[in-house]
C-alpha cells in the first residue's frame, strides 16, 4: 500500500550569483534580476516551457513528451514536482514530474498524477537550444533529485528514455529497469528508476 504523504510545500526560489567583487561595473547598473533563479514552476510559466520542449523533441523524434494542455495539467496539480532554472527571468531548462502508485509504469502515466504516493515520473528535462552543451541538464537534474529527498514520504523517482540517454541517467544516479511498456508512435523506452532514500549524505548536503 503506498505511503500517505502530505502535501509537500512550494519549494522557495534559491539563487546562485556573481560575487558583486566579479562584476563589472556596468553590469551591476544593469543587474535587476538574480543571475540564477530554481524554482517551482506554475502554469504561468507553462508556455515557456512548451516552447522549450517543442524544439527540443519535435526537431528529433517528431513528438512532444506534454502537450500543452497537459504541461497546463500538471503544473496545475502537482506543481510541487517541477523544478526551473531561471536565468535573469527567463526560463532555460525545466523538469516536470508527477506522482505514479504502481511499481512500474504504463501508458496511463503519461497523463495521470496520483496523490500522496513515494513515487515521482519525472516526465520531460528539457534545455534551451542556446544553453545546451553547457552541462545545465545535469545540474539541473542533480538539483531535483536533492530536492525531492527533501519532500516527505518520497522513495524513488522513474522516467522513460531512449536507449542513447541511458548513460546521461545512469551517471545520475539511476538504474535500468529493462524494456518500458510506454510507447509513443514509433519509439520505444527503456525505464529507469533512482532510490530517493538512503542518501543522508547527499541530503545533509543540499540546503534542506
Amino acid at each position: 500500500m503506498p505511503t500517505q504523504v502530505s502535501s509537500p510545500p512550494m519549494l522557495r526560489p534559491f539563487f546562485l550569483k556573481t560575487p558583486s567583487s566579479m562584476e563589472s561595473p556596468r553590469r551591476q547598473r544593469r543587474h535587476t534580476l538574480p543571475a540564477s533563479e530554481f524554482r517551482n514552476l506554475t502554469p504561468q510559466d507553462a508556455i515557456s516551457v512548451f516552447e522549450i520542449e517543442r524544439e527540443a523533441f519535435v526537431s528529433v523524434s517528431g513528438e512532444c513528451p506534454l502537450t500543452l494542455d497537459e504541461v497546463l495539467s500538471f503544473l496545475g496539480q502537482c506543481p510541487e514536482l517541477s523544478l526551473g532554472w531561471f536565468e535573469e527571468g527567463q526560463l532555460v531548462a525545466f523538469i516536470i514530474g508527477s506522482g505514479w502508485n504502481k511499481e512500474r509504469l504504463a501508458q496511463e502515466a503519461m497523463t495521470t498524477h496520483v496523490a500522496d504516493t513515494p513515487t515521482v515520473h519525472i516526465h520531460v528535462l528539457s534545455v534551451h537550444r542556446h544553453c545546451r552543451q553547457q552541462g545545465k541538464g545535469s545540474i539541473l537534474l542533480w538539483r531535483y533529485l536533492q530536492y525531492l529527498r527533501c519532500l516527505p514520504g518520497l522513495r524513488r523517482a522513474l522516467l522513460v528514455c531512449e536507449e542513447f540517454l541511458v548513460p546521461f541517467y545512469r551517471k545520475a544516479g539511476f538504474q535500468e529497469r529493462g524494456p518500458s511498456a510506454i510507447t509513443v508512435a514509433a519509439l520505444s523506452f527503456v525505464e529507469m528508476e533512482c532510490q530517493l532514500r538512503g542518501a543522508a549524505y547527499a541530503r545533509r548536503n543540499s540546503g534542506c
